[in-house]
């Protein structure tokens, strides 16, 4: 690990944290990012969701999502709102798969 990061994250989680600063909570998004394999980075995560109200949540139970993404901890940011999904290991590695819902 290197002396810059002290979070955990893969690029699925960490994509969609980035997303969710860049949206500023607008409303009528949604998003998901994973890995096809059960495992975004090294952790047990497949990825996560992201809702219009992803930042708001956080920021009420105290967490600032640029620090998080400063800190390289998008897994710590999604699975403090409990917006985690994981599937364990699927033993298949296709793909990352990410998609955006716009209504």
């Amino acid at each position: 690990m290197s002396p810059h990061r002290s979070g955990k994250g893969g690029r699925n989680t960490t994509f969609l944290l980035g997303l969710a600063i860049a949206l500023d909570a607008a409303p009528g998004i949604w998003a998901t990012a994973g890995d096809t394999d059960g495992i975004d980075g090294m952790d047990e995560i497949a990825g996560a969701l992201l809702t219009p109200d992803t930042l708001a949540r956080a920021r009420a139970i105290g967490i600032d999502a640029r620090a998080m993404l400063a800190n390289h901890d998008s897994h710590g940011f999604f699975g403090a709102i409990r917006d985690l999904i994981v599937t364990g290991p699927t033993l298949t590695n296709v793909n990352d798969i990410r998609a955006i819902l716009i209504a």
